[in-house]
């Protein structure tokens, strides 16, 4: 019995703490919106004003995303599909705020990630 209730706590820990190291990948909404915000500020030469404007847009988005994960349960479809809405809609916001030139970049910084998702899945989930 004794056995049994150390392996169940060993068991119970493990589960916790691999979960708890999930959440740390993934960052807060602010974490994940100021790394996003670096990353086109290098590819598309953001000015200090357009910075500030993509941050907040998809702070709001990253905040939107995190409640759709915990509100969607098991229903993954339904997830994905309202986070494509979301992710389409940042980005005709983002589209908004930037030059001609930085839309073309920006464009071609969409397929390169498109094309690393699609690597990275295995080719699984492009429709």
């Amino acid at each position: 019995m004794k056995k049994l209730l150390i392996i169940c706590g060993m068991l119970f820990s493990t589960i916790t703490f691999a979960h708890a190291q999930v959440g740390k990948m993934m960052g807060t909404p602010e974490e994940r919106a100021t790394k996003m915000t670096t990353q086109l500020t290098e590819k598309l030469a953001l000015t200090a004003d357009q910075q500030t404007k993509v941050k907040t847009i998809l702070l709001d988005q990253n905040t939107q995303m995190t409640k759709a994960r915990e509100d969607a349960g098991e229903d993954r479809k339904a997830m994905r599909t309202k986070m494509m809405s979301m992710m389409q809609e940042s980005n005709t916001k983002i589209n908004a705020v930037l030059t001609d030139d930085q839309k073309k970049a920006f464009a071609a910084y969409q397929e390169e990630r498109k094309a690393a998702m699609a690597n990275r899945m295995g080719g699984r989930g492009n429709n």
